[in-house]
């Protein structure tokens, strides 16, 4: 049976992925919500309802490095006028595995549906829930082919004091499956912040938005 996007993130989670080979896999889409590109170690991963031929036709004109065309901003700007979709930026891709027992930190679930930091993950999650902490906010939801997704939120005036850090570690806590989280590698600060709590990155993302 043929691998799908889910099949090859739950791989990956477990420490293996596509070979290195330089090649592109090509495979449908989990849902009409997400389109993409996952690129690991010399090997990337298109999620696309396209016709496979005219992603690897694209790849091709991209002229570049093979190990670097789904990433190339040629290829992304013709798969985003293709689907009609649109991007906001490549991101590293994390993963950490569940931890036992409970979060030190002390949370309170958030309750009401319209708390904008849950409004915002519904926007791109499934099953979306968010706790607060003193100074932070936690979400977890099922994002791209139904993984556990994180994201937090700290306030300005606690940051760098290790908040989010025991945040994204909390959510270990809180998961009985592995958390995925995808971070601007830009934002230095929330890369060491998840890594410091046990996540590793297994990639990088870019995520095609519906209109």
């Amino acid at each position: 049976m043929a691998e799908g996007l889910r099949d090859i993130l739950d791989a990956a989670a477990r420490g293996v992925f596509p070979p290195p080979d330089g090649r592109t896999t090509v495979v449908p889409q989990p849902s009409p919500r997400d389109a993409g590109v996952v690129a690991f170690t010399a090997h990337s991963v298109v999620f696309t309802d396209e016709d496979p031929r005219w992603v690897r036709e694209t790849l091709r004109r991209a002229d570049c490095d093979p190990l670097a065309a789904t990433m190339n901003a040629r290829f992304l700007a013709a798969l985003m006028e293709r689907t009609g979709r649109g991007a906001e930026t490549i991101d590293a891709l994390l993963v950490a595995a569940p931890l036992p027992g409970e979060p030190s930190l002390a949370l309170e679930e958030i309750k009401e549906p319209d708390h904008p930091r849950v409004v915002y993950a519904r926007r791109r999650r499934d099953d979306v829930r968010a706790w607060a902490a003193d100074g932070g906010v936690l979400v977890l939801g099922r994002g791209v082919a139904g993984r556990l997704e994180v994201s937090v939120e700290v306030e300005e005036g606690v940051r760098q004091r290790g908040l989010g850090r025991r945040l994204v570690g909390a959510a270990r806590q809180l998961a009985a499956e592995p958390v995925w989280a995808q971070i601007a590698p830009g934002n230095a600060r929330s890369v060491r912040a998840f890594q410091a709590a046990g996540y590793l990155p297994v990639g990088a993302e870019a995520l095609l938005l519906a209109p």
